[in-house]
């Protein structure tokens, strides 16, 4: 088989990039999947991430796990990752959050031109469908449905009311360029009679209305396994499916929407990288590049958890069991009940300490207990929050353990590893205490969970951290876009040293964003879609 482009990975990269370039009739798409469709109840229900995210069965996840952190007790982390068309998008919290302004203009001050915020935001606008209409800052006829939610707890409105009462001013918009302040997150979710509270995910939003065209096929099933190379240029791309090797040949460019692990892995294992984590495995390097699989960046995070006997919420037994079932059947009729929720209702942006410039902590209030990524189940109700660090100081990497292509790469986050995280995390925990302490959530408290309690010490602290923190699910950076030597692509996206090559997803970020990675992969790939239209017309 024989196409313009080929699309390696439908996440969320993938799925827009696919269904943008198909938007010309002249130019042939092909789209590599290594999951299913990403269309089933479980993906469209938001409330079934319950069932996805802890990875029993790898049920459209690839439930990876890292290399043990020494940062964390030498514990081994579990990274989630969608697979499916959707990629994450059809396993995550739908939350649709941007980053902040500084956070696009530091890509662009360190040489990737093109990507600063104000160069960006016309593709944010371009391709939502904000439930709030247009304005200055969104769009309302992009594909991707942005909204309110369905039917917030009011538990999440008194964490918004508590976040106030300790100095954290309430928020109507986390996307305008300053998340600063506390509300209730916009969610990729449908709206409309048809489809009102299903998930929204990148594939529901761009590719399927696109499945139908001629120019575009969309292969799922397909693991893909090394690239095609004619010397110096890519051709092509090798995958298993159903057991049998097959080969797609790509006229003009092959394009990577891996994510921030598989994109990197796929490179390694075509002999693209640094040849000490090639050669190893008996394949041959046909392209030293030091930056592949480099600069790991991502959210470490703590869950603080309380049981409660408020019932309005997400409940593990007899009650909780059938609350749940009566809410499915409620989101069947109407799409408007906690089936509908995306579980991380509220949250806030908030700085570790006065001086600092900027939002540098992030919270994810969950109507539920959270233990270990849903790992592990406790009886009866409570909830949850979460506290991220968002500019972490340490970075990680990725790199093969077999020249197999269907063994998982090695993950290392390189969680705290820098001191400077674990500081930040320790004045982060003890905010996110005093939100939970306020007087407007004090009465949703029956009892804390796992040793937290009143005067904690700095080490006390740190010994919850390195026993329970893990990902809030934002790996980025290890394929960079930028300038200089450690670069993996430069600003066009386009692979150094090699020609018919692009990287389009998270993994080019060249640093991690301030907030959830999703919306911003998603523009991403819009623009590149936009420079490979330029590319063609020039």
């Amino acid at each position: 088989m024989r196409f313009d482009y080929v699309i390696v990975g439908g996440g969320s990269a993938g799925a827009t990039l696919a269904a943008r370039l198909s938007e010309d009739p002249t130019i042939s798409v092909c789209l590599l999947e290594a999951g299913g469709r990403g269309d089933s109840l479980l993906v469209r229900m938001p409330m079934a991430v319950v069932a996805m995210l802890p990875g029993w069965g790898k049920i459209n996840n690839w439930a990876f796990r890292t290399v043990p952190q020494p940062g964390l007790g030498g514990r081994r982390g579990y990274q989630p990752r969608g697979r499916a068309l959707g990629g994450s998008s059809a396993i995550n919290a739908m939350l649709y959050v941007r980053g902040q302004r500084q956070d696009f203009d530091g890509w662009a001050a360190q040489g990737c031109t093109g990507w600063d915020w104000d160069s960006l935001l016309p593709y944010f606008i371009r391709s939502e469908s904000n439930e709030n209409g247009a304005d200055a800052f969104h769009g309302d006829a992009g594909p991707l449905q942005v909204s309110n939610q369905r039917a917030p707890r009011r538990i999440s409105r008194a964490f918004v009311e508590a976040n106030a009462q300790v100095q954290i001013p309430p928020t109507e918009d986390f996307n305008a360029g300053d998340n600063a302040g506390a509300g209730l997150y916009q969610v990729t979710q449908f709206r409309d009679p048809a489809r009102n509270g299903e998930r929204c995910s990148a594939a529901a939003a761009y590719l399927f209305p696109a499945m139908a065209r001629p120019n575009l096929t969309v292969i799922t099933r397909a693991h893909a396994t090394r690239l095609l190379l004619e010397g110096k240029r890519v051709t092509g791309v090798e995958y298993l499916r159903g057991g049998r090797r097959h080969r797609v040949l790509a006229g003009a460019e092959v394009i990577l929407c891996g994510g921030a692990f598989g994109s990197p892995q796929l490179l390694q294992l075509s002999g693209i990288g640094r040849p000490e984590d090639i050669a190893p495995h008996g394949i041959e390097v046909v392209h030293a590049l030091p930056g592949v699989g480099q600069n790991l960046q991502d959210h470490i995070d703590l869950v603080l958890a309380c049981k409660s006997r408020e019932r309005d919420m997400f409940g593990i037994g007899l009650r909780g069991g059938l609350s749940a079932l009566r809410h499915m059947l409620k989101w069947r009729r109407d799409g408007a009940s906690m089936a509908a929720s995306p579980m991380a209702e509220a949250g806030s942006f908030f700085r570790s300490a006065p001086g600092v410039d900027r939002p540098d902590l992030q919270t994810h209030f969950v109507i539920g207990l959270m233990d270990n990524h849903a790992r592990r189940l406790h009886p009866g109700f409570g909830f949850s929050c979460h506290v991220c660090v968002l500019r972490p100081h340490s970075r990680g990497r990725v790199w093969l353990q077999s020249a197999d292509p269907r063994r998982a790469p090695a993950i290392d986050p390189g969680f705290l590893h820098d001191e400077r995280d674990l500081q930040t995390l320790i004045r982060g925990a003890r905010m996110t205490r005093e939100i939970l302490h306020a007087p407007a959530l004090r009465p949703y408290i029956h009892a804390e969970m796992w040793g937290v309690r009143d005067g904690m010490s700095d080490a006390d602290w740190e010994a919850v951290i390195r026993k329970r923190a893990d990902t809030v699910y934002h790996p980025v950076g290890t394929c960079r876009m930028g300038t200089d030597a450690l670069a993996v692509v430069d600003p066009q996206l386009k692979l150094r040293g090699l020609s018919g090559l692009r990287v389009a997803d998270a993994s080019v970020m060249p640093t991690l964003l301030s907030g959830n990675t999703n919306a911003a992969t998603i523009v991403i790939a819009e623009k590149c879609a936009d420079m490979i239209r330029a590319g063609r017309a020039g």
